[in-house]
């Protein structure tokens, strides 16, 4: 009999992010190596919504998977019940509760951060995005290495193929939710040390940090220069990364980095964060800066904003070897195999 796997797909629902589009894509890909997934979502329930998704979490989430005949559960979002009927494979996409959310909510930072690593140590497997968060995970939590595995996401189709329009004004494009940690200030503050004409475009879901950020840009004069674009829908995203000169991923914590891999499945430039999983991924096929060095910034944009066929010609080199590197048909094989040890342990 095949396997049945149940997949938390909570935070597909409402506006996704990274966590959203990893979930979307490793569904996709296991439903066409013809595996039998059952998706566990509440239609309507915010998982945006701290006490909703705790809601989700310790109880909604394993009344379904109790009531459905799965023979494993995968908890896709880091986070995973307390209660458990099925056995269990969680997939921690960062320890970044542990590491950099301080300005958070103290209950936030514990359900997130300490509750949620207590849980991993009853998983039968533990999955990881990238060798920096396992390294990140295993300082924490010592677990056994043979329960842990480094599985890359894959990147979707739309990106890969995805045909470049280069913007006739030059831009530099940061694509993420506006939080401390992603430090767009960096960039910003580079902005000020560039060409009058280049424009920064912002793109993703606004939290108060954005505010700190339109402060340090209005006393740099370079409020005029930036497009605050909010969250965007998939297909002007889409255009948005086609018509990018660069894209800057400036995060000083990530535990995968997607703007990162997206950007290089695209052919785009790529200048990101040196050190921890972004510098990893890129695999030197980008630039790598010190997440707070404002002139090696500054220095690295000019330099792929003034040889723009230099870059794109670079970056279109570098495509066929990150398309396969983060490629969801080899995600969803190594997760098979996670799946099929997971209910023989």
């Amino acid at each position: 009999m095949a396997l049945r796997v149940g997949i938390d797909a909570q935070l597909t629902v409402g506006t996704p992010t990274g966590i959203g589009e990893y979930v979307t894509g490793l569904m996709r890909a296991l439903r066409e190596r013809g595996a039998d997934i059952v998706e566990f979502r509440a239609r309507g329930y915010n998982p945006w919504r701290f006490d909703r998704r705790v809601v989700w979490d310790q109880l909604l989430l394993p009344l379904q998977a109790a009531r459905r005949a799965i023979d494993v559960l995968h908890c896709a979002s880091g986070t995973m019940p307390l209660v458990r009927t099925k056995p269990v494979i969680v997939t921690v996409h960062d320890v970044a509760w542990m590491r950099t959310q301080g300005h958070a909510r103290a209950y936030a930072r514990y359900y997130f951060g300490a509750f949620s690593m207590k849980r991993y140590t009853s998983a039968r497997h533990v999955v990881l995005d990238s060798e920096f968060s396992q390294r990140e995970l295993m300082r924490f939590l010592p677990l056994d290495p043979a329960r842990t595995h480094v599985v890359y996401p894959g990147v979707a189709a739309d990106y890969c193929t995805l045909r470049r329009r280069r913007a006739t004004i030059r831009n530099v494009v940061v694509i993420g939710t506006v939080e401390r940690r992603k430090n767009l200030a960096v960039v910003i503050a580079a902005l000020a040390k560039l060409p009058q004409e280049v424009r920064l475009v912002v793109a993703g879901p606004r939290t108060p940090y954005e505010d700190e950020c339109r402060a340090l840009a209005s006393a740099l004069g370079v409020d005029a220069r930036i497009d605050w674009m909010g969250y965007i829908l998939r297909p002007e995203l889409l255009n948005l990364v086609a018509g990018a000169h660069v894209i800057a991923v400036p995060s000083r914590y990530e535990g995968f980095g997607y703007a990162a891999a997206q950007a290089l499945c695209a052919g785009v430039p790529v200048v990101v964060s040196a050190g921890g999983s972004l510098q990893e991924l890129v695999a030197g096929d980008g630039v790598c800066v010190d997440s707070d060095d404002v002139s090696g910034w500054a220095g690295a944009l000019a330099q792929l904003l003034d040889n723009p066929e230099y870059a794109d010609a670079h970056a279109e080199a570098v495509r066929a070897g990150a398309i396969a590197r983060f490629s969801w048909a080899v995600a969803a094989g190594k997760m098979a195999q996670i799946y099929a040890a997971a209910k023989r342990s």
